[in-house]
């Protein structure tokens, strides 16, 4: 799936924009401030119907906008054109449409393209607490294999009836026994998840560390899986729940499983998180999106959209040009960046060029 035209009303700073582009590679220039990053957080809104920088989406409204538009077209494997649509206006449900269709959700819809994104601010994906990185990972699991989204949804509802029979056990409505199915249950989901998440990072794993040592991540780069349970059947897991069903009681929730799990990234066995340097840092997210990227063009069949928003500021001349050829091997990307001299190879022909002017008036440039 591939994006070959974005357009934008009312989103942040863009009061009514439209860019092409290009089935490869796309570079986005311009001075800092006047709207790159928003164009690209535009680009990911359009594709998944959520905002890439925030949670408060009512920032992305334009200040003298009453809502906010984005529109997607896409040109599938087959050649099929599709027409993606995103509306919202502050306190009023979204207005998601595909080919002018209503829809409740674009994330699970096939027309919409796969795409991963490199932002400055998800460095917190490296630094911040396990629940980002369990939610990535899950996110990852997903698209990799849409069929075990079901794993992960089964694993929640399981876990929130064993939480409310909890507070059940505690206002003393039922006995501990009432517990014991929900146990098993809850342990066969957990090892379902927690299995998914192994297979993916197993095969993560080689392209982090060829692409993180590429980048120039010194040392020994690792990904690293760390599920809370050491059971291997629903009843091991169950009993480790009963080895924990007081603290379950005084906390009121269930303390153990897979939702304490983490994902450690890893240099000579110390983690990025504590012991890397901010650098560091963003050559592992760097490297771990790129493998994302790689292992999904393997067991998908094609490359999701790569957004990289100033990633070429912090990489050497080497490591931008060792970027660039693994990004134009396949699928398409789009990178932004202060100064088109700093992509290597952006002034080719194939190449599509968006410059941001100064008034903030986007016009696209012609391939050379």
């Amino acid at each position: 799936m591939v994006v070959t035209r974005l357009r934008l009303r009312g989103f942040r700073t863009h009061e009514r924009v439209e860019v092409r582009l290009g089935p490869g590679l796309t570079v986005v220039h311009g001075r800092n401030g006047i709207g790159k990053t928003n164009l690209v957080e535009g680009l990911y809104f359009g594709c998944t119907a959520r905002s890439c920088r925030t949670s408060n989406e009512r920032e992305c409204v334009a200040f003298d906008a009453d809502a906010a538009r984005v529109e997607v077209d896409t040109v599938d494997r087959h050649g099929d054109e599709h027409a993606l649509s995103v509306g919202f206006q502050p306190g009023e449900p979204k207005r998601i449409r595909v080919d002018d269709a209503l829809v409740e959700r674009l994330v699970d819809h096939p027309a919409r393209p796969l795409v991963s994104v490199f932002l400055p601010d998800r460095l917190e994906l490296v630094k911040g607490p396990p629940a980002l990185r369990r939610a990535h990972l899950d996110q990852v699991v997903s698209a990799l294999w849409p069929s075990r989204t079901a794993t992960r949804r089964s694993y929640k509802q399981a876990l929130a009836q064993r939480n409310a029979l909890l507070g059940r056990v505690r206002a003393g409505y039922v006995g501990r026994e009432a517990l014991a199915p929900w146990d098993l249950e809850l342990g066969r989901h957990a090892l379902a998840l927690c299995a998914d998440r192994a297979e993916t990072v197993a095969l993560l794993q080689p392209g982090f560390v060829q692409i993180a040592a590429e980048l120039g991540l010194a040392g020994a780069p690792e990904l690293r899986y760390r599920p809370r349970t050491k059971a291997d059947s629903p009843e091991g897991f169950a009993a480790e729940l009963a080895e924990r069903l007081d603290g379950d009681l005084e906390r009121g929730f269930t303390g153990h499983g897979p939702h304490r799990d983490d994902l450690a990234l890893l240099r000579d066995g110390r983690e990025l998180r504590v012991y890397g340097s901010q650098g560091e840092q963003r050559l592992g997210l760097l490297a771990l999106l790129l493998c994302e990227r790689e292992a999904l063009e393997e067991v998908r069949g094609a490359a999701p959209l790569m957004v990289l928003d100033d990633v070429m500021s912090e990489l050497d001349a080497d490591r931008r040009g060792l970027l660039v050829a693994r990004l134009r091997r396949a699928g398409q990307s789009v990178i932004t960046t202060t100064d088109l001299a700093h992509v290597p190879g952006g002034g080719e022909a194939d190449v599509v060029r968006i410059a941001v002017t100064e008034d903030g008036v986007l016009q696209e440039a012609q391939a050379a």
